[in-house]
């Protein structure tokens, strides 16, 4: 069961949501369907990796540029 990230047109709120199945995803907090499925980048880190790009929180508001807003983590804006 996948974990998608999602925006809702209707109150322009972002949110995670586990779908199941063919479950038809909608916004937790106005009950929209209209959702955009965002592009995020898979997590698979583990204790004894070190290799995979780790970026900072992004500041309040966020910064607007690459996957984290924040560039440090070499990925940069996409």
């Amino acid at each position: 069961m996948p974990l998608y990230e999602y925006t809702c047109k209707k109150c322009h709120r972002d949110f995670e949501l586990l779908v199941r199945g063919q479950e038809a995803p909608e916004c937790p907090a106005c009950g929209s369907r209209r959702l955009q499925k965002l592009l995020s980048i898979p997590a698979a880190h583990t204790a004894s990796s070190k290799s995979l790009p780790m970026c900072p929180a992004a500041p309040p508001g966020g910064c607007g540029s690459g996957p984290c807003g924040l560039g440090g983590c070499g990925l940069g804006p996409l």
